[in-house]
């Protein structure tokens, strides 16, 4: 595919989003039908229809509109890239620019600039205060790809070196100890050596320094009571160098954590219905997932006040539920990947309103701005 095809291909796509199909599904959907497009092409027409999503409203500014075909104009002008020579009328790419369309387009302010919905804007400027314009500014961003180092299999060093064998080019995170951030050819991660052999997992940087922040000892008994996709489950396994027990809500989730775990050499029991007492119960909790909006950035466009408010109540749920399980003197981990206050601290303040016999003990709000993706994490310890 030339550049300018893969322009007009990224265009189709984006007018095929919306309530009934995500992006991803439409593009699965694309890439099916276009047998003609190689690796590289679906990557290059995936990494536009990202770049639109995570600025939706600021490309949508520059190029006039809310359509594809705006939205690819709004993004070629924000890169600096002449439209004229993608938009030429040949070959497989997009129709020649109309007078029109040469003259429409604005500079984006406000709400806009910050890519963020008006009510989303103003609720991140209220809960974080001076950061929140530079938060808002990385969350635009395309994320790094970040990988944890296997503790149980592998060094730091080995990791790399073994990396570097497959030609992928890494280097040690700031934020975490055992954390990597890829640095040249990511996309070939999950073929490497070092991640087939468990030396490494796809995991944030951030996210890894949840892990590091709970009070973890040799011998616990521990429940990653939201396990998901298990990242946090095999981290906690590692640093336990020994057994961990699994639960989810939706079971479904939880279908690829035992490949995931036998390739880490981990631990890992999946139960359906835990009992404790434990002396660590994690909890990250179903939530808005506004600190990962530049890996997911749909979701920025998609929630809405009545969402919000109906996650606040399973938040809280999940806290009194989980903390049944845990022994006196154990440890609730409280959990989002959320920069709002309604989801984080208020949370916890409500808790502990109405739990008495609980204390607040580490808790930090790690921001997209620090590098990783945007957690929340604060430690409950039972009296």
């Amino acid at each position: 595919m030339t550049p300018a095809a893969r322009v007009q291909a990224a265009i189709e796509v984006l007018d095929r989003i919306g309530p009934e199909l995500a992006a991803e599904q439409v593009l699965t959907n694309w890439a099916r039908g276009a047998r003609f497009a190689g690796s590289k092409d679906r990557a290059a027409v995936r990494d536009h229809v990202y770049d639109v999503l995570r600025q939706r409203r600021s490309v949508a500014a520059l190029g006039g509109g809310d359509s594809g075909r705006q939205a690819l104009l709004g993004l070629l002008r924000m890169t600096g890239t002449d439209p004229d020579t993608l938009f030429s009328g040949t070959g497989y790419g997009p129709a020649a620019l109309s007078e029109t369309e040469r003259q429409a387009g604005r500079t984006p302010t406000g709400a806009e600039a910050l890519d963020l919905p008006d009510w989303l804007a103003e609720m991140l400027t209220s809960d974080l205060g001076e950061t929140a314009t530079a938060v808002a500014e990385a969350l635009r961003s395309r994320a790094p790809v970040f990988l944890r180092v296997n503790q149980g299999l592998s060094t730091v060093a080995q990791a790399i070196e073994s990396l570097a064998a497959d030609d992928i080019t890494t280097q040690p995170h700031p934020l975490s100890a055992l954390a990597l951030v890829v640095t040249g050819n990511a996309r070939r991660v999950g073929q490497s050596t070092a991640y087939l052999n468990g030396w490494v997992e796809l995991q944030d940087a951030a996210s890894q320094a949840v892990v590091d922040l709970l009070p973890l000892q040799h011998g616990q008994r521990v429940l990653d009571y939201c396990a998901g996709g298990g990242g946090k489950t095999l981290a906690m396994a590692a640093r336990l160098a020994g057994p961990i027990d699994a639960h989810d809500a939706n079971p479904a989730r939880l279908r690829d954590l035992p490949v995931r775990a036998e390739r880490a050499g981990a631990d890992v029991a999946i139960l359906d219905q835990p009992a404790g007492p434990y002396d660590l119960v994690l909890c990250d909790v179903p939530c808005s997932g506004s600190g990962a909006w530049r890996r997911s950035p749909e979701g920025k466009w998609t929630l809405t006040p009545e969402k919000l408010a109906g996650l606040h109540r399973v938040q809280a749920q999940i806290l009194r539920d989980a903390s049944r399980l845990v022994r006196p003197g154990g440890c609730l981990a409280y959990v989002t990947c959320s920069l709002l206050n309604s989801e984080n601290a208020s949370q916890i303040a409500a808790f502990l309103s109405e739990n008495p016999g609980w204390a607040q003990r580490e808790h930090r709000q790690f921001l997209p701005s620090d590098g990783g993706d945007g957690f929340f994490v604060c430690c409950l310890i039972r009296e």
